[in-house]
């Protein structure tokens, strides 16, 4: 359904290529095994993370994004009148998930990227026209569009920490 009648054409397309992009780096990730675990992963910057960080990471992110950017098109609200979403970095659910899942075995992590990504690409597959236009309050960077969420917390997420992951392994 990846087409111009897609309000999310584009999106989908860079899933698809993101997709494919981390299935492409497993095998490397795979390689480089043994990876210890961060000595910190709470609330200090994700750049100090290692694989297990980053992915469980990813894992977890993708389905809670997945469920605000839910909580948002639901409530259908107009600027102005944000449905209220979103968390910051130091939430306690966050760490405890990134805390408890970095022990996953990799192939469980890559697993539920995977999945993570086509639940996305589903959903965005099936988006009405104009209900990425509602209204989200976040609790740091206020008001967004489901569509900007769909950009900042998922796209960009994404690429962000496919190219950590790509540096990391580089430098094993």
């Amino acid at each position: 359904m990846d087409d111009a009648r897609t309000p999310h054409a584009a999106a989908l397309t860079r899933l698809a290529e993101l997709r494919s992009a981390y299935a492409a780096l497993r095998p490397r990730v795979d390689a480089g095994q043994p990876w210890p675990l961060a000595e910190r992963f709470g609330v200090e910057p994700e750049a100090s993370w290692g694989p297990r960080e980053v992915l469980a990471h990813l894992g977890e992110m993708l389905v809670y994004w997945l469920g605000e950017y839910e909580r948002i098109v639901d409530g259908g609200r107009a600027a102005g009148d944000g449905t209220p979403f979103g968390r910051n970095t130091g939430d306690a659910m966050r760490v405890g998930i990134l805390e408890r899942d970095r022990t996953v075995p990799l192939r469980e992590l890559f697993a539920r990227i995977d999945a993570g990504i086509g639940r996305w690409e589903a959903r965005l597959a099936e988006a009405a026209p104009g209900e990425d236009d509602a209204v989200g309050l976040h609790p740091r960077l206020g008001e967004i569009t489901a569509n900007a969420l769909v950009g900042r917390m998922v796209l960009a997420h994404l690429e962000e920490h496919l190219a950590q992951l790509e540096g990391i392994v580089a430098e094993r």
